[in-house]
């Protein structure tokens, strides 16, 4: 699937990073878990998704880590979230854009809208697979995972949630990576959702052969 729709959201900015968070706009009221990101570790060693994807993202799969999972009795009869029943798009728009506070590069967040655009409730939690296409040769990153906890959620029909993504932009010359594309695997499926990256003057610091890389991916739920 693919989307270039933009959610807008307000974001707060605790100390020197931006957390967007979702309004209650257009009367859909938000069903995701606390997005508190400073509570995120540093990323893991592991891409988000320890397998290869058998869809059409062709990298990181999503995973819902049972072993991190609480309360899932609360979901009994609720059937996990797919990615047909799934739109995905950046919260961007007036205060959501994530710009370093020293506007010379630096850590920020952004976040990422999963709409359940199925006709009934369906549960969402763990990690999603992430990955980077770049503009030039379309080298891909599959994003590393943070060390946060996270519980399963319940998304009603026509409702969302968010997960949220730390990233180290630089104005360097040297040693950067251009996204042009991103492609989101929900928790335990395959298919990817692709959405543009809609930040084409803000470059990432090249860290994809890093052990504990500054950008990275936080849970839904």
């Amino acid at each position: 699937m693919r989307s270039n729709t933009t959610a807008r959201i307000a974001r707060r900015r605790p100390f020197r990073v931006a957390a967007a968070v979702l309004t209650a706009a257009a009367a859909l009221a938000l069903t995701a878990c606390n997005n508190d990101d400073k509570a995120a570790g540093p990323a893991d060693t592991a891409p988000a998704g320890s397998s290869s994807s058998s869809g059409s993202s062709g990298g990181a799969q999503g995973s819902d880590d049972k072993g991190k999972e609480g309360g899932g009795s609360a979901h009994a009869g609720v059937e996990r979230c797919h990615s047909e029943n799934l739109e995905a798009a950046f919260a961007t728009g007036e205060d959501a854009l994530p710009v370093p506070e020293d506007g010379e590069g630096g850590a920020t967040t952004a976040t990422i809208v999963l709409m359940n655009k199925g006709t009934s409730s369906c549960r969402i939690g763990g990690f999603p697979g992430v990955d980077l296409t770049s503009i030039n040769g379309g080298e891909r990153w599959s994003l590393a995972r943070s060390s946060k906890k996270w519980t399963s959620v319940n998304v009603e029909a026509g409702q969302q949630t968010q997960f949220t993504l730390n990233l180290a932009f630089t104005k360097e010359e040297e040693g950067f990576y251009q996204p042009a594309w991103v492609e989101i695997t929900p928790p335990n499926e395959t298919k990817a959702l692709k959405i543009e990256w809609p930040w084409e003057n803000d470059s990432l610091v090249d860290q994809r052969g890093a052990t504990r890389p500054a950008t990275f991916v936080n849970p839904v739920g």
